[in-house]
């Protein structure tokens, strides 16, 4: 689901990571005492001021090993990183700390003054050893250490270190706060070093053929797609089934706004659904955005109903008039949505035209993890708003997982007081850990939590945009959140006397040594399965949840378990073992433990009249008789390491299957092969909005033929059946007339920590979801039930598909940068306005952009910024950048030589 591992090859190696059962100290020098200076103990505002004035500056050296890595660790692969120290004053004494978020585990530290010591997950210290000689004003020390794997973005360095003395309040050092870029409201981080070795620094092994996206490199990418703003007039994302443009009527203006006309599905009957204006009022709003706004002087709109599939409709465009058809609220909602896809800003004219459309499938989703980094509610309203523009109705609200709990549970106050926030409390009495550079301060903006009321809001948001809330908390992995909660619950009910009732909720065997580390590096962060107190948590928490979907109107049917990456936790657990001995659910071992938890909340959630859904790698352990009859399962598996096996295996098991997969649908990972760019990237370095276009989830093995693995390498998938030794069918092709039920993109938020980098993340390839969710294209390779092997030269993917593919792109690429992007600026949506692909020939400059219609500018040797005309002398370097749809905001510059 996600993981920060580069490749599911080394999920074991990971596995045994550093992390233990308590707190590690890497590599602390034994050194002979000698006489140290010493000093008054330092005050808290000497403290503020050392920090304020503490320069820090992060680099990695190279991610190439050599002979000091730690062989048995993650295959023998580490990293080298410096940290700088520059302080503005003095500090002589030792007791002081540091800590910091560093996303890989250390293995050994270089030189003699430092020590570094892993706290718990991401989190460590570093502390002065006995040889440290002080912190003297200018004078830099450094700290060099090797980690685990490599750090190949900047983004990697997380923020806001803190440094603590004694008993005195955490201290943030102001240079490791990021900031924002006023020109493009990027997130920067001012204390990291640029890359500029992209052999030691951005290259993953010898093998690792990924070409950074330099701006020449881009040049050569976008060459395909040529400006054409004639293709964009009568484009719609996402692409209808059918469009009849009616050449002889002339273009429909839309300036003097519309009118609707609802007479005709205002009378309910037997046959009709009830309607309201409410149900289309959000569609109208974004109308009204574009200037096209209800008024009695407006061209009609005429509702009426017909039958068809949930979301279909028909929208006949006129100059006399507009009527849409449909058989439900979305119906009606969508065809407004295409409407206002047609309407040009500038002008607010549409053809004549007849469109008859139907969603490709029925579950069109995108998911946002607001448990690592909290994000707003009005960013989830926004959100919500653009699902709706482009026809997606699923929003996965992932709101619990290690790092935090978001969500208010009447009777459970501490899951909010204590695990909505991360603060410095190495008790964990009153907040959590730091984690992901979430600094030491409760009031940090990544720390919050919806209230009750919040949550109800947006359901009820949702769900007037014909959108299905799906709510989640992690479990039985991913928990430490819930568990630490309820520890401190315990703890504080034991302290009152009352042991019954502390132990009602508890999560976690107190008396378990079982010795574990979860993919992110915890030992303690998965349920324990075999206690009771967790099924009533469980229970409890779902009720409430429950409770509030029924008081906003919008009953709760799906409810999304996780079930993911549950590490080797239990098997040294009291509790677990007195189960395993002596239990009738049919459990005969340690190892059936996660798939009795999952077949048994499955049956708890369907009982209440929930349905179960859960991450692939999870429910592939449960035993599908053992489960309820409707089922999803989110399918992570990355394509290139054989990810359509277990979507075909699923599927047979009659499953509704939901496509994730990560190197397409994960947009937490960056859009370019560039170390400046946001995200992880342990499945793809390089996942642009092409790139989701170009997807064919009809036929996962099929991407072979046009896709490359992480190090842009080619790979097959073999759609072959495959039997064992034992004759028993290990994978083989999917059974025919078993589809997937749809897509999820996925934005999870460990590096994602504002709301703006939120938007920058997700828009535009939100709309390239939308597309492929929405539209079956011609050009996508038809499946070959019989079984097939595919890579780059097995020829399904045939010259003619390329090249309706290539001009489908061209067309939607043109629309993005000519019609649909200042719609996102006119909804405040701050998209990733994409870095330019330029060339210097003959003295002159040569440019373009992935979505031609966006001006670009440039500028030599930090002068003026000048409009980019084709052609143009210069003299390198230069740097050039284009420029948001509605002139405003300005994309990130790259260098041309």
């Amino acid at each position: 689901m996600n993981i920060t591992i580069a490749a599911t090859a080394i999920l074991v190696a990971l596995g045994l990571s550093a992390c233990n059962e308590g707190p590690k100290t890497v590599n602390t020098p034994v050194l002979s005492s000698a006489e140290q200076p010493t000093s008054a103990p330092v005050t808290q505002a000497q403290l503020q001021h050392f920090g304020d004035n503490l320069g820090v500056t992060y680099r990695v050296l190279t991610n190439r090993p050599d002979d000091n890595c730690d062989k048995a660790a993650a295959e023998g692969r580490c990293f080298v990183a410096e940290i700088d120290f520059v302080p503005g004053v003095e500090l002589i004494g030792q007791d002081w700390a540091i800590y910091f978020s560093q996303m890989r585990p250390v293995q050994s530290v270089e030189g003699k003054e430092f020590s570094i010591t892993h706290i718990k997950g991401d989190l460590y210290r570093i502390a002065p050893t006995e040889a440290f000689s002080g912190f003297s004003k200018g004078v830099k020390k450094t700290l060099r250490f090797r980690g685990e794997l490599w750090q190949l973005s900047e983004t990697d360095a997380m923020p806001n270190y803190y440094i603590v003395a004694g008993d005195l309040s955490p201290v943030v050092i102001a240079s490791t706060q990021v900031k924002q870029d006023p020109e493009t409201r990027m997130e920067v981080r001012p204390y990291v070093e640029p890359f500029t070795d992209m052999v030691k620094q951005y290259r993953r092994t010898d093998t690792d053929k990924l070409a950074p996206a330099t701006a020449t490199q881009l040049f050569s990418n976008n060459q395909n797609v040529s400006e054409d703003a004639s293709l964009v007039a009568n484009t719609i994302i996402p692409t209808p089934q059918k469009v009849t443009i009616h050449s002889h009527d002339k273009a429909v203006s839309l300036t003097s706004g519309i009118q609707l006309d609802v007479a005709s599905v205002s009378s309910p009957s037997a046959e009709k659904p009830s309607f309201k204006t409410d149900h289309v009022a959000a569609a109208l709003e974004r109308l009204a955005r574009l200037g096209v706004k209800e008024s009695d002087q407006g061209l009609t709109v005429k509702l009426s109903w017909r039958q068809g599939a949930q979301g279909s409709y028909l929208l006949d465009i006129k100059p006399d008039g507009i009527k849409i058809a449909a058989g439900d609220a979305a119906g009606f909602s969508y065809a407004l949505s295409s409407l206002a896809s047609l309407t040009d800003v500038q002008d607010l004219r549409v053809n004549a035209m007849t469109i008859e459309d139907s969603p490709r499938y029925s579950f069109r989703g995108m998911h946002i993890d607001v448990a690592r980094n909290f994000h707003s509610k009005a960013m989830i309203f926004a959100l919500l708003d653009q699902m709706a523009a482009y026809k997606l109705n699923k929003l996965h609200l992932h709101m619990a997982d290690d790092e935090g709990w978001r969500l208010e549970i009447d009777g459970l106050p501490e899951l909010t007081d204590i695990g909505s926030k991360r603060c410095h409390d190495l008790e964990e009495n009153t907040c959590l850990l730091p984690q992901l550079g979430s600094g030491p301060l409760a009031e940090s903006s990544v720390n919050g939590f919806y209230s009750k009321q919040d949550y109800i809001e947006i359901l009820q948001y949702a769900d007037a945009r014909q959108i299905q809330v799906i709510p989640s908390m992690d479990m039985p992995g991913h928990s430490r959140a819930a568990i630490k909660a309820m520890e401190a619950r315990y703890r504080k009910l034991l302290a009152q006397g009352k042991p019954a009732e502390a132990k009602t909720y508890l999560l976690s065997d107190a008396a378990d040594t079982t010795v574990y580390a979860s993919v992110q590096y915890y030992n303690d962060n998965t349920l324990n399965v075999c206690m009771e107190s967790t099924y009533r948590f469980v229970d409890k928490v779902i009720d409430e949840i429950a409770a509030l979907h029924k008081t906003a109107g919008v009953p709760l049917t799906r409810y999304h378990i996780g079930a993911d990456e549950t590490a080797g936790a239990w098997k040294q657990s009291p509790e677990c073992l007195a189960f395993v001995a002596n239990n009738d659910k049919g459990v005969k071992s340690i190892e059936e433990l996660g798939a009795y938890f999952i077949e048994r909340i499955a049956h708890q959630l369907a009982q209440k009249g929930i349905e179960a859904a859960g991450w692939s790698d999870g429910m592939s352990h449960v035993r599908p008789e053992n489960m309820p009859a409707k089922v999803q399962s989110n399918i992570w598996d990355v394509i290139a390491h054989k990810g359509h096996e277990r979507a075909h295996k699923q599927l047979s098991q009659g499953w509704e299957v939901v496509l994730s997969n990560p190197e397409v649908l994960y947009f937490d990972f960056p859009y370019e092969a560039d170390p400046k760019e946001h995200g992880y990237y342990w499945a793809s370095r390089a996942s642009n909005s092409r790139n989701v276009f170009s997807f064919m989830p009809d036929n996962l093995p099929a991407n072979a033929e046009q896709w490359t693995d992480i190090e842009q390498r080619p790979f097959e998938a073999d759609d072959r059946l495959k039997r064992d030794a034992a004759g028993q069918i290990i994978s083989g092709p999917r059974p025919e007339g078993k589809t997937v039920s749809g897509l999820q993109g996925q934005l999870w938020s460990e590096t994602i920590r504002s709301d703006a980098t939120v938007e920058y993340m997700i828009f535009p390839r939100l709309l390239m979801l939308a597309e492929r969710a929405w539209h079956h294209a011609s050009w996508e390779v038809p499946y070959q039930y019989q079984g097939a092997v595919y890579h780059q030269g097995s020829g399904y993917f045939t010259s003619a598909m390329r090249q309706a593919q290539a001009q489908s792109w061209s067309q939607l690429a043109n629309t993005l940068g000519h019609k649909e992007l200042i719609k996102l600026d006119k909804a405040g949506i701050d998209y990733r306005v994409p870095t330019v692909g330029a060339q210097i020939r003959d003295g002159k400059l040569f440019a373009n952009v992935a979505y031609p219609g966006l001006k670009i500018e440039y500028r030599a040797a930090n002068g003026p910024w000048q409009a980019y005309q084709a052609g143009q002398a210069v003299t390198p370097p230069i740097e050039i950048r284009a420029i948001a749809a509605d002139g405003e905001r300005k994309g990130r510059s790259l260098l041309v030589h």
